[in-house]
């Protein structure tokens, strides 16, 4: 059956009426439109205060200020009768070509110049820098990894000549240290760099620096000098140097005895941190929240780059308190001491980095300096274990 063409449906009978449909009278009258077009610039007016502007990105208004340009061009005395707000005399907007080069006044010099306009309302805390480092002062950096004179030189003379020795003799080989490969340095871990060999002599406290993993090392060189980079940098150095040689352990891997037995147990220094940090969380803890640390090298520059070290709480320090080690093993020493002190950790201390990721440092303690001392002395005498630390009446107390 064919489908009917609409001029069937058309003469069809109207049963409902459906198609009876009268259009509403619509004004030829070209007056009209224009008191129309100027009562919707009258309204706009009153609201904003403003004229509409032809070059604005709103449709609405654009449509408007076109109305409006072209009313001003030649107005009958009928639309200024109806122009109580005086619209058609006020001066129009400017009209700007998109296509023609700005005037060197409209063009900002700086941002600050964009931010101090007055059209832009903008909350001072949207534009103010927080957990971020100034360029300035990143640019001047408060410690750098520089090459100085190792003083306890002396106590690794004899491992550098038998090294040394292994190395010509065959029993111990240098490899060569593939490019881009990632190493994890250990204490007591030799390299070749730049010609001479270098020892891992102190990997401190693990910390997240521009959101990765890294430490602190110290590393100490055949020649009798000592640096003390970040592994990230050593690792880069090593990258970038093309005689650069890894030295091998001995044994067969984790599980063999002698894998380990490059390891150093030094004596180092006790060491007790004050933060000055003006987080006003950190700050009003300031009397009795302290950093304990161990380091075998010198304690200012452990502490020279505080402010950059999420494991100071990125704020500089001030040292209260050093304690001298004599004949005890560095790393145990700093287990033992936050094993001691675990009751008074604080729970929930972060800082957060300016990347915007927390990071919780675990070697501050709400504990005196007098108290490291104290356990520092039961820790000499062999005799810690049988006290413990009683963070509510801030004693060390008998079991």
């Amino acid at each position: 059956m064919a489908r009917p063409t609409l001029d069937e449906i058309f003469a069809e009978h109207d049963e409902f009426g459906l198609l009876d449909v009268k259009a509403a009278p619509v004004s030829t009258r070209p007056g009209d439109r224009s008191l129309a077009g100027l009562a919707e610039v009258t309204r706009f007016r009153e609201r904003f205060g403003r004229l509409p502007d032809a070059d604005a990105a709103d449709h609405d208004e654009m449509r408007l200020g076109t109305i409006l340009s072209r009313l001003q061009q030649s107005p009958t005395p009928e639309l200024l009768a109806a122009d109580r707000l005086g619209v058609l005399a006020a001066a129009a907007p400017p009209q700007v070509d998109w296509r023609a080069e700005p005037r060197a006044d409209d063009v900002p010099s700086s941002l600050d110049d964009i931010f101090a306009d007055d059209d832009l309302d903008i909350d001072e805390s949207a534009t103010a820098l927080r957990h971020i480092t100034p360029a300035a002062e990143r640019h001047t950096p408060d410690h750098r990894a520089e090459f100085v004179q190792c003083r306890d030189f002396e106590t690794f003379r004899q491992r550098f000549e038998d090294m040394q020795a292994s190395l010509e003799a065959g029993d111990r080989q240098a490899v060569p240290v593939r490019k881009w490969a990632v190493i994890e340095p250990q204490e007591g871990d030799f390299f070749i760099r730049g010609g001479l060999l270098a020892l891992i002599v102190e990997k401190s406290e693990m910390s997240a620096r521009g959101g990765s993993r890294d430490h602190r090392l110290r590393v100490v060189f055949s020649n009798g000098t000592e640096s003390d980079p970040l592994m990230s940098s050593f690792r880069k150095s090593l990258n970038d140097d093309k005689t650069a040689r890894m030295v091998e352990r001995t044994g067969m891997g984790p599980l063999d005895p002698d894998w380990e037995s490059d390891r150093l147990d030094l004596s180092g220094t006790i060491y007790v941190a004050r933060s000055l940090s003006d987080e006003p969380g950190i700050a009003a803890q300031r009397t009795i929240l302290h950093k304990i640390g161990v380091t075998s090298q010198d304690v200012r520059r452990r502490v020279a780059d505080a402010r950059n070290d999420p494991t100071f709480l990125l704020a500089p320090v001030e040292i209260v308190a050093i304690y001298e080690l004599a004949n005890l093993p560095r790393r145990k020493v700093e287990e033992l001491l936050h094993r001691f002190f675990e009751p008074a950790r604080p729970g929930q201390l972060f800082v957060t980095d300016r990347f915007g990721k927390k990071v919780y440092p675990r070697e501050w303690f709400y504990v005196l300096p007098d108290h490291v001392g104290q356990a520092s002395k039961l820790i000499q005498d062999g005799i810690l274990h049988l006290y413990h630390y009683d963070p509510m009446t801030q004693e060390i107390l008998a079991k």
